[in-house]
């Protein structure tokens, strides 16, 4: 190298020594630090949820499948989280490919880093957005295992999940929220999941319950929840997890995220109001069971419209949603007969149909300025928009539900045996009990009755322990 080379090519690479922290130091700065902070919690509140719906669920199976429920929403969030770093996330929400799905480019999460990607957002972290996403399709997944609850072979439950989840979910995604997708090129609003995540796992739970068939003894008997206190608790971390579902979805601490928040608890609330009088008109009396189902209803219907609907509309969603849940759940399903175990289509089927038409209702601009009017502001076209939408998302749903089952049902059986089912799929399929040693090693399969001595007397009962 030429000696007058020598001094200009030091230079540049000093600068360039001096300069490359700086430059990469703000790309990282462009990232707000208290937006960035309140998605991070946000995407936590979201993962807990899942936990949440574990119990909210495990409370109302029979207790020799309390595991496998738990199991199921554990092992969700450990086999989801792996796809979605492998090529889920890149399906989503990656570079559009005919409006259909994401291309595979950010597979391995390639290019998806620190610094924000002002497509989804320009104050938060590339990473920090495919993380809230991924708590997403978690509990999306999560959901459905309460349709086909006490009664799907393990291996089946794991092949299924990892396929609904790539050919189900990450396209609904791509449409609704992924940028070119074309059902939000369309104009469809879908704030939290309405579409994405209620219709479709509602849809598919629904689905499943039919291709299974019903538990045996369905109809010849009460299947009762064998611990409500459980569920009880479970709703409850379902409805402070849905906070940083839904105010999470402003992607910002800011103005839409607070109401965000207020239109949630106020749905939820009047929900689970709704449903109790309903229950109490129809059946003699209000229940603890009748009140979390409500709220839950009231949880999934404000979800599409939590973004864009004030405190008056969100009461008038969450009254509508109490009582055509209660009857989707006691009347619709005892006149059809399906065994859809714990209500997910009654539920976030029924509910989530009904907040994404809301949305196109009660919409306003008012609220957020990035959305569009509803009917009721002047744009009936909404209501139009958001019916296709729903339409679009309930027969994908069912029909690749239906498929990826079939598919799977050519190489191995999908239920349990009829031995396996009676025993239940906590020894069945784990090899654990879930009360196994509660009282002095004596498994919850027996109950108990005690003496004036306080001794421990075994008599069997298949209604549950008595004390």
């Amino acid at each position: 190298m030429k000696k007058s080379l020598i001094g200009p090519v030091l230079l540049l690479a000093l600068m360039f020594l001096l300069l490359g922290p700086g430059v990469a130091g703000a790309s990282q700065a462009a990232a707000d630090t208290g937006d960035t902070a309140f998605i991070i919690i946000s995407s936590a509140l979201v993962l807990i949820m899942t936990p949440g719906l574990a119990l909210f669920y495990g409370g109302m199976v029979r207790r020799k499948n309390v595991l496998s429920i738990l199991m199921q929403c554990f092992i969700i969030m450990c086999l989801v989280s792996v796809q979605w770093v492998l090529f889920g996330y890149s399906l989503a929400f990656g570079p559009d490919l005919g409006h259909i799905t994401g291309s595979l480019k950010w597979a391995g999460l390639s290019g998806v880093g620190q610094s924000p990607f002002p497509g989804y957002s320009a104050t938060i972290p590339h990473q920090v957005f495919m993380l809230f996403q991924l708590m997403f399709a978690i509990i999306t997944a999560a959901l459905i295992t309460g349709s086909f609850a006490e009664r799907m072979r393990f291996p089946v439950f794991l092949v299924f999940v990892l396929l609904w989840t790539t050919f189900v979910y990450d396209p609904l995604a791509h449409w609704v929220w992924g940028i070119g997708g074309w059902l939000r090129n369309l104009g469809a609003l879908d704030f939290a999941g309405g579409t994405v995540v209620h219709i479709s796992s509602g849809v598919s739970g629904l689905i499943a319950a039919l291709i299974l068939g019903r538990r045996k003894g369905y109809g010849s008997g009460p299947i009762l929840p064998h611990y409500l206190p459980m569920t009880v608790l479970g709703a409850a971390l379902l409805w402070f997890g849905w906070f940083g579902f839904n105010a999470g979805s402003a992607l910002a601490a800011n103005g839409l995220a607070a109401s965000a928040f207020m239109t949630t608890n106020t749905a939820a609330a009047m929900a689970a109001l709704s449903w109790v009088f309903a229950e109490w008109l129809h059946h003699g009396k209000p229940t603890m069971l009748g009140a979390v189902s409500g709220g839950v209803a009231g949880l999934v219907a404000i979800t599409p419209a939590s973004g864009f609907v004030g405190p008056v509309s969100a009461l008038v969603i969450g009254l509508v949603a109490g009582i055509i849940c209660y009857l989707a759940v006691s009347v619709v399903k005892a006149r059809f007969g399906y065994d859809d175990s714990l209500d997910v289509f009654g539920v976030h089927g029924v509910g989530g149909t009904w907040g994404a038409l809301a949305t196109g209702l009660f919409a306003s601009t008012a609220v957020n300025p990035a959305g569009a009017n509803g009917l009721f502001y002047g744009n009936p076209s909404q209501l139009l928009i958001q019916l296709a939408g729903v339409l679009t998302t309930w027969v994908f749903a069912a029909v690749l539900t239906a498929v990826i089952l079939k598919a799977i049902s050519l190489v191995t059986q999908l239920r349990v045996s009829e031995e396996d089912e009676d025993q239940g799929l906590d020894l069945s399929q784990h090899g654990e009990d879930g009360f196994t040693d509660l009282v002095v090693g004596v498994p919850l399969t027996q109950s108990f009755s005690f003496t004036e001595e306080s001794a421990p007397v075994l008599k069997e009962s298949s209604a549950g322990v008595q004390h």
